[in-house]
């Protein structure tokens, strides 16, 4: 008989069976705060629906499943001919066809489509990030393609449908479609001005045909995809479909699926281009106008899908402290744990209260919130996801060596941490982009002094902290030095205002005194601790005790 060598004792159950909406406060006040009544209970059902599948065993299982079997590129078929297509495990299907049903791809026509769709991204997300990235991509194709009246006609319908269709076939046979995107190229990256591809107007005419190549294509196995390419006029964005309308394919030679540090489960390909057929969207030479709303659109979902990575990861590290046991009690009880979970809270629903706000301006959509959006969005995009990084691996710390382990699900939280910082742009151009704004539309500013002054006189720190940004932006010498510095900055105080304005007092106080007061530390736990950290830490327990 085999020796009893140990008993298993002082384990963390697993967050499980859970509603991920509901349970994130934050984020269900911000839906009840920007959705109209008369829209609200619809959009509450919906996403308890979309919380409690993202909490279940069996779609955590899918998340894991998809980012342990990555996509597979078959160029060829048995016979030798091109193919060009990606092989995806069943559960990346699953969790894509969750997510299109759930309206994920649809914002622009539903009554508070964006807050709803936002919400929606922010919860489904936390199940697996991987697939975010054509989700957002199909959503945010639509102002681009807008651009041309007959294009959106036949593409609009496909794109915001809830219904997906897995498979290439021709997109009108479809009833659902995906779009991805290419713009970057081998010699410029960012700079998208240097791209090389052309395009030389086909003899059907009304078409164009392509040749050059994409360094990075986001999603290859969708429909269409939005890319950039020289014409005879400049640079234009075209629209590629995978499928012909005959059903032929087109010429779309997928190079070789990039190994990536993390978003393992998503497929991000080298594609040539060698005479493939394409529709012009937009005027020739206004490329860069015609997509720049759609890179805006899946900007504002970096900022959400960071705040749904920083969300997992504090729920994650709440729950374990809340069963762990040391040193004669439970974690979530030791003062300086609690510090350090206060902390990593305040960042995540400061991230959450913001992307939301931001959602809610495109539903307004008037002058006012398109000039708040101008400045607002990249100085979001620069540093909410900048955050992330540091909340993911700070929260994986305080699981100890247990979220060193795979098994745990931290490391993959961690390997995709950086990845929102990085695509659409990364911190300096998002820091170029808010410096453009400030020089080139003053009205982005007025809106966003305006906004930030609603919660005005309700907190000293904050009302200095105003006071230090219009001194810092009255200062244009060296600007560009200290562009990160001014746009962090931009960054804190809506974020500030907003928790002032709607979050309990514990909160508010939290995050002014740290990051607008500057009684705060280089680490996280180390805010001030005369202040109420176990409300602050016992909001945001995804268990809801």
């Amino acid at each position: 008989m085999a020796a009893t060598t140990h008993t298993v004792t002082n384990q963390v159950p697993p967050l499980v069976g859970h509603d991920v909406f509901a349970a994130d406060r934050a984020l269900s006040e911000a839906v009840a705060r920007h959705v109209p009544p008369g829209v609200l209970p619809v959009a509450l059902e919906e996403l308890g629906e979309l919380g409690r599948a993202a909490g279940s065993a069996q779609v955590q299982e899918w998340g894991a499943r998809a980012n342990t079997h990555p996509p597979v590129l078959r160029t060829h078929d048995r016979y030798g001919h091109r193919i060009d297509e990606v092989e995806f495990h069943p559960s990346w299907h699953r969790l894509l066809g969750h997510a299109v049903s759930a309206g994920l791809t649809d914002a622009w026509g539903r009554p508070a489509g964006h807050v709803r769709r936002a919400a929606g991204f922010l919860v489904w997300t936390q199940a697996e990030a991987g697939h975010g990235c054509p989700l957002s991509m199909t959503h945010a194709a639509v102002p681009a393609l807008r651009t041309d009246p007959a294009l959106a006609a036949e593409w609009e319908p496909l794109l915001t449908s809830h219904t997906y269709v897995e498979g290439l076939r021709p997109p009108l046979e479809k009833t659902g479609v995906l779009l991805g995107m290419g713009m970057t190229e081998k010699q410029g990256g960012t700079d998208v001005r240097s791209n090389t591809t052309r395009a030389v107007p086909s003899a059907d005419g009304g078409a164009y045909l392509l040749t050059g190549h994409k360094w990075f294509c986001s999603a290859p196995m969708s429909d269409g995809f939005l890319v950039l390419a020289q014409a005879p006029g400049g640079l234009s964005c075209f629209l590629v479909p995978r499928v012909l309308p005959d059903g032929t394919r087109n010429v779309f030679a997928i190079q070789r699926l990039k190994d990536k540090l993390g978003n393992r489960s998503n497929a991000s390909a080298e594609v040539e281009f060698d005479g493939t057929w394409a529709r012009r969207v937009g005027e020739e030479g206004r490329g860069v106008r015609t997509i720049i709303e759609m890179v805006a659109a899946t900007r504002l979902d970096c900022v959400v899908g960071s705040a749904a990575l920083m969300r997992q990861a504090v729920a994650q590290a709440v729950h374990h402290s809340a069963y762990r046991r040391a040193f004669g009690g439970l974690l979530i009880d030791k003062p300086l744990m609690r510090n350090v979970l206060a902390d990593l809270a305040l960042e995540s629903e400061a991230a959450t209260v913001l992307a939301m706000r931001l959602a809610s301006a495109y539903d307004t959509d008037t002058a006012e919130e398109r000039a708040f959006l101008r400045l607002a969005v990249p100085a979001a995009k620069y540093w909410v996801t900048k955050r992330c990084s540091a909340v993911v691996g700070e929260a994986l710390e305080c699981l100890g060596g247990n979220g060193y382990v795979e098994e745990s699900g931290m490391p993959r939280l961690l390997r995709e941490a950086p990845l929102n910082s990085i695509w659409e742009g990364s911190g300096n151009v998002q820091a170029l982009d808010v410096l453009r704004a400030l020089q080139r539309e003053p009205g982005a500013l007025d809106a966003f002094l305006r906004e930030v002054g609603l919660a005005r006189g309700a907190d000293h720190r904050l009302d200095a902290a105003i006071r230090g940004l219009l001194t810092e932006l009255a200062d244009l010498e060296g600007i560009e030095a200290r562009a990160r510095r001014v746009v962090e900055r931009i960054a804190l105080v809506p974020q500030g205002s907003l928790l002032v304005r709607w979050a309990p007092p514990e909160v508010s106080d939290a995050f002014c005194a740290s990051r607008l007061g500057g009684d705060w530390g280089s680490a996280f736990g180390t805010l001030p601790h005369s202040l109420d950290l176990a409300s602050v830490v016992t909001r945001a327990r995804p268990d809801g005790a």
